[in-house]
């Protein structure tokens, strides 16, 4: 069984091969000979998700203020046969030749299948911040080797949430220099709202009532493997029943999106109501493994754990840009140590404050609320 899963991997990646390098360009080409660009124009492309990302919130909402033409190209390819998503893509291509601006936030291979015309600029939002585990051409777990194809070209901007960032990206997407730029992570800028943060507030303890007079612990695990086939060891040590034990305690668990259905359970009724972002301003400590959460997080500057428990793996499989044992936090592998460092107060508050301002300096310091006003004024620059 694990053979044919496999060889269908292997095939599918072989199929987007071909619909990026041949398919796509023609439709690319001929779009071309018929359209001029109108740098009015703005497109927003996104193929794993239904809905515009997160990610693009805040610039979709600058730009549509000042009146730019906006074409949302946003589906998640899961919920799509072959033909709807070739359509997709074909009907994209057309947009894509006419178009000013081409706003991404992951991988989107149409913008990358062939050469685009100059004046069109494509900027990369990336979804994630910070520096840990590999990305990119740098890891086979994001670009199989069975992929051909540049699926970086055309970029003409990517931010990031520090400068520590910048040579890292640059290399792990196959970037020219120049491109990489420490902007900050425009979806981040609403962090600093404290009005926004009290709302927040409110709205977890409407969610969450019981979580009353507890000290609130996120665990936020990403996962292990590819995206086809993810997994988490920290969801399988039985948490929840452990965490119940303790009286003044509140644990909530958020997987990544992509273990949805493998974990169905911790994608309930209150998931679709509060968001893990808008959850980081109530809680009280963040348990998290290699989840770009912790960056997110590092906002707070409250008091976090690092919970590791296929560390060694991880490292022969994926490895890393940060060693998270570095981090200014209590870096455990085994649920004993994890339970021993949540109801020990002394033990968290050796994340001094200091050293959480420093982290988030160094990995988020471009993020300050004042990205997507900064990133807009790049792009305007952009000849």
């Amino acid at each position: 069984m694990s053979d044919m899963k496999s060889i269908g991997f292997v095939l599918k990646q072989h199929i987007k091969s071909y619909v990026q390098n041949h398919m796509l360009p023609k439709v690319y080409k001929k779009a071309v000979a018929h359209t001029k660009v109108d740098k009015n124009k703005v497109i927003f492309a996104e193929m794993h998700s239904n809905t515009l990302p997160n990610s693009m919130m805040a610039v979709y909402d600058e730009l549509k203020a000042s009146g730019k033409d906006i074409t949302l190209y946003v589906r998640d390819i899961k919920d799509m046969s072959w033909p709807e998503s070739i359509s997709f893509m074909k009907s994209f291509m057309k947009d894509y030749a006419a178009a000013g601006y081409v706003y991404i936030c992951s991988y989107f291979l149409p913008v990358s299948s062939c050469k685009k015309r100059d004046e069109t600029k494509v900027i990369q939002l990336w979804h994630s911040g910070g520096l840990l585990k590999k990305m990119g051409y740098d890891t086979l777990d994001d670009i199989p080797k069975a992929y051909k194809g540049n699926v970086t070209a055309n970029y003409d901007l990517v931010t990031v949430s520090a400068p520590i960032c910048v040579n890292y990206w640059k290399k792990a997407l196959h970037l020219p220099a120049g491109i990489t730029k420490p902007l900050g992570l425009p979806r981040t800028d609403i962090y600093f709202d404290k009005k926004w943060q009290a709302k927040c507030k409110v709205r977890f303890e409407k969610i969450y009532p019981e979580a009353k007079g507890k000290r609130v612990v996120l665990y936020a695990p990403s996962f292990s493997g590819n995206a086809a086939s993810p997994k988490a060891p920290g969801l399988e040590m039985g948490l929840d029943k452990e965490f119940a034990k303790l009286d003044d305690i509140y644990l909530i668990v958020r997987p990544h999106p992509l273990m949805r259905s493998v974990y169905p359970k911790y994608f309930d009724k209150r998931y679709k109501e509060i968001s893990t972002d808008k959850l980081l301003p109530a809680i009280d400590v963040l348990v998290t493994d290699y989840s770009s959460i912790l960056f997110d997080y590092s906002v707070y500057k409250k008091p976090f754990v690092m919970f590791c428990p296929d560390i060694k793996e991880y490292e022969k499989s994926r490895g890393f840009y940060a060693d998270p044992r570095s981090f200014p936090a209590p870096f455990v592998t085994k649920k004993d140590e994890l339970l021993k460092c949540i109801e020990d107060k002394e033990y968290l508050e050796k994340c001094t404050d200091e050293e959480l301002e420093k982290f988030y300096q160094t990995y988020m310091g471009s993020c300050d609320g004042k990205a997507t006003k900064r990133l807009i004024r790049e792009v305007e620059r952009m000849k």
